[in-house]
């Protein structure tokens, strides 16, 4: 899988040397720097053989084969010449594999969805949505697709010629997905095991109290990623409340099963690549481990995740996952009888991940959302199958509602002097 370190991204080539300006403008991330549009590179003098560099390895970093980004870039080629090469000229050229060569030549299945070049100032210098009657707190269970769409052209700024706005990106991940919401609380589904022998563990239907998570104590392992950022907090953080990580702004929290498994990173990199989404809602990012191994945090930050991570030094976030206790599976049971968790594991080795087998790796994880200030939990996912994850056009849309919410709340709660 592609990494997110964004001199892996760059490689060896002519983008190296922009590094600095990318740094002064805000294309400071991997996940920002693929979304640039013409009139952005334009902005910020690039040459047509940088433009065509970075459009290369944007395109082989959806499909997990930077390994190739030097060589191709080399050649001075366009990325539509490299596409149009025979699979002879591929492999003799650019030493490419057969099994490469069917994945680089496939435009409509990348390893991970593409965001639109629209994003680019979208994700940087929104600073408002517009306002929607629907609060996070009405049914969720009311919403299908169609709904779904239409909620999603409520936000976003329009652009000319052929770019994708955000709403349009975020009514095709709708789509895609075909999903239909199931409430704010949400999990995968209760397959039978063993040709029903074994029965999955049950799973909380209520969302945690807020209660259950404001004060658990967590301690920063890393900061964000940005170029030239040092890899690790260089000296131990303090612990601190978990309320001051959404004290600000709104909240994602990842809770990682395990760094090093398959499925839990290719669930951190599938969501940290909407992270221009996510900027342009005004939401944070944080993965959350519940044991800290140095070794398996380098591993994982910003290869897999490049948001913020942080330790849940009393694994609270885990347990309120799991209704106030530790919601865990067995090995044998819960993978090798389940064919839900073997459906996860091929599709997290498809995208090419690595994966190793340190830590504890029975106690199920999930996601939360989290509004600003005490505002509450707006939504969990429990792992109720090993590398289930929450659908990311799901999590998108509660953001987004969650956001206009707060807005609103806001605006009817601040005095005049509050706004100075």
């Amino acid at each position: 899988m592609a990494s997110f370190l964004i001199e892996d991204f760059v490689g060896d080539g002519v983008l190296k040397e922009l590094l600095p300006k990318l740094l002064e403008e805000g294309w400071d991330d991997v996940p920002t720097l693929k979304i640039m549009n013409s009139e952005e590179k334009d902005a910020i003098n690039m040459t047509q053989h940088q433009k065509d560099a970075l459009e290369i390895r944007t395109y082989l970093h959806d499909r997990a084969l930077m390994q190739y980004g030097d060589r191709l870039e080399a050649s001075k080629k366009c990325l539509p010449a490299l596409l149009n090469l025979s699979t002879e000229a591929l492999s003799s050229q650019f030493g490419m594999k057969r099994g490469h060569i069917a994945r680089f030549t496939d435009r409509t299945n990348p390893c991970i969805d593409p965001l639109p070049k629209s994003y680019g100032l979208t994700a940087r210098k929104i600073t408002s949505i517009p306002s929607r009657n629907n609060s996070i707190y009405k049914n969720f269970a009311s919403v299908n697709s169609n709904k779904m769409q239409s909620t999603a052209k409520s936000f976003g700024r329009s652009r000319t010629n052929n770019d994708r706005t955000l709403e349009e990106s975020l009514a095709s991940f709708k789509i895609k997905d075909g999903y239909v919401f199931k409430g704010i609380v949400a999990a995968g589904p209760a397959q039978p095991r063993a040709c029903g022998c074994v029965q999955p563990p049950p799973v909380v239907d209520s969302v945690a109290p807020y209660s259950a998570i404001d004060n658990i104590s967590v301690q920063k392992l890393t900061p964000a990623y940005k170029i030239g950022m040092e890899r690790l907090v260089q000296s131990k953080t303090p612990p601190m409340k978990a309320s001051e990580l959404w004290r600000d702004k709104p909240a994602v929290l990842v809770c990682i099963r395990r760094p090093g498994c398959i499925m839990c990173r290719a669930e951190a990199h599938q969501l940290y690549a909407k992270k221009p989404i996510f900027d342009a809602l005004g939401v944070q990012m944080f993965a959350v481990l519940h044991e800290h191994i140095e070794s398996e945090v380098k591993d994982f930050w910003p290869r897999y995740w490049g948001g913020v991570v942080i330790f849940d030094r009393t694994m609270g976030f885990f347990k309120a996952l799991g209704g106030g206790k530790l919601l865990k599976d067995k090995f044998l049971s819960g993978f090798l009888f389940n064919p839900r968790a073997i459906a996860n594991y091929k599709r997290a080795k498809a995208m090419g991940i690595e994966q190793n087998f340190k830590g504890e790796g029975e106690i199920k994880g999930g996601l939360f959302i989290v509004g600003q200030g005490g505002t509450g939990i707006a939504y969990q996912f429990i792992e109720r199958n090993f590398g289930d994850w929450a659908p990311v056009a799901e999590v998108i849309e509660i953001c987004a509602r969650l956001q206009n919410h707060q807005q609103e709340q806001g605006a009817s709660s601040k005095s005049p002097q509050e706004y100075e």
